[in-house]
């Protein structure tokens, strides 16, 4: 399984996926969910996976390789919008060809990305794209996609984020929902791959990955988890009708 989270605000974007991929608990490895297609000065478009991992990677590498094809490919997409329907329409190019009856032998070879970015011209936008290839934008009032295992790290976005949310404070907010999420499911796990993009900057940031003993994940999650249990000491009592 995996996890992964992207914010579209009003100061920029920002994007956090972990890295762990499983086929049972005796074959976990570490692979980048997160994508990076760039023109410094031009566009920037981000990509994260959830879902088949063999899908996954055939789509990243079919749109890396037509980069200089003279057919429509990321770098000369006029919007971010042309750029979720080429995704799209890539990955139900993968299912068609892997699709088959005696190739998949009910294996679920379906996945689901998140692509977000800003091409010059236009405003910075964020997509989720679903297995079928058909997708939903961002607005004000749902700024945030989530794909993979979400659950667990939902709660702290809903009560924390908004569309006017800070880029440091939302990515502490992501940060924190990851933590979540590892503490309670062993399907999402280190290293973390974080990239923060500021709305009108047009660069392509390098990206941070956060590491196992990280100082500063380690940190705000320990004083995380220690102001909960102090908020939770602070708490009313119950009233006697509780224990009734």
């Amino acid at each position: 399984m995996t996890y992964c989270v992207a914010m579209n605000l009003v100061e920029g974007l920002v994007f956090v996926s972990d890295s762990r991929t499983n086929a049972g608990v005796d074959h976990i490895a570490t692979f980048r969910k997160q994508h990076v297609f760039g023109v410094p000065g031009e566009r920037l478009i981000v990509l994260q996976s959830a879902g088949n991992l063999a899908t996954s990677q055939s789509v990243i590498s079919l749109l890396r390789q037509r980069l200089n094809s003279a057919g429509e490919h990321l770098h000369g997409v006029p919007s971010l919008f042309a750029a979720a329907t080429l995704v799209g329409d890539t990955l139900r190019e993968v299912l068609a060809r892997d699709g088959g009856a005696t190739l998949t032998q009910g294996v679920e070879l379906g996945c689901s990305f998140l692509l977000g970015g800003q091409i010059r011209g236009d405003a910075p936008a964020l997509y989720n794209l679903y297995p079928q290839g058909n997708f939903i934008a961002s607005t004000d009032d749902t700024p945030y996609f989530q794909i993979g295992e979400s659950k667990y790290g939902k709660p702290i976005l809903d009560r924390a984020l908004s569309h006017q949310t800070s880029l440091q404070q939302a990515l502490r907010c992501a940060l924190i929902s990851f933590d979540s999420t590892i503490r309670s499911n062993l399907s999402v796990g280190m290293p973390l791959d974080l990239l923060v993009y500021k709305a009108d900057s047009l660069e392509v940031p390098r990206g941070f990955r956060v590491q196992e003993g990280d100082p500063y994940f380690e940190g705000i999650r320990q004083q995380w988890c220690a102001g909960l249990r102090e908020l939770l000491g602070q708490l009313p009592a119950p009233p006697d009708d509780y224990w009734k």
